[in-house]
């Protein structure tokens, strides 16, 4: 699944480490979620909406067939 995590990530201006503390994940779970080798679980997901303020779907795209 494709998604704009990093680029949101950059606006806050924020690190990967910095991120990963606000979700209370690992700085290796954010570098694979923004690298598309991870997708996050559905309660995941909606923390990172919330942290960012934005629908899950404007952070996390289908990827195209």
């Amino acid at each position: 699944m494709n998604n704009r995590l990093r680029e949101l990530r950059d606006l806050a201006g924020w690190s990967q480490a910095q991120l990963a503390e606000r979700l209370e994940v690992s700085r290796q779970t954010v570098n694979a979620l923004e690298t598309g080798k991870y997708d996050p679980s559905l309660p995941l997901a909606f923390r990172i909406a919330r942290l960012f303020e934005q629908p899950i779907e404007a952070i996390f795209l289908p990827e195209a067939n």
